[in-house]
């Protein structure tokens, strides 16, 4: 599993987790993505579309970073495949009601920002 990042402007950053979020390394992506989501940026996008697998460690992972966005007044949301595995931790878990959801990139670059 990797994340990754990448800033446009001092607005938003995008931050793409691909492989498998399971119990395996997924201490370690929390904490970058902590770290990661931490920036004082208006807008996060985490992009989950290359994930092949979303457990419920990498579910904490998402919600505790997604508060701690809101607190300082920005906002995350996710991208997420329609019909993935990743899509459907998310259903399951209601997850997609707390951090907004979309299928692509462009449209949650808009959301995060706007």
């Amino acid at each position: 599993m990797s994340i990754s990042h990448n800033d446009a402007g001092q607005d938003l950053r995008t931050i793409v987790i691909s492989g498998r979020l399971d119990v395996m390394g997924t201490d370690t992506v929390a904490t970058r993505l902590m770290e990661l989501t931490a920036a004082p940026k208006k807008g996060v996008v985490v992009d989950l579309s290359p994930l092949k697998f979303l457990a419920s460690v990498g579910i904490r992972a998402l919600i505790t970073s997604a508060k701690a966005v809101q607190q300082r007044g920005a906002k995350m949301v996710l991208v997420v495949r329609g019909n993935s595995t990743v899509m459907m931790s998310l259903e399951a878990t209601g997850v997609n009601e707390l951090i907004p959801v979309f299928d692509n990139v462009a449209d949650a670059e808009r959301a995060a920002v706007g």
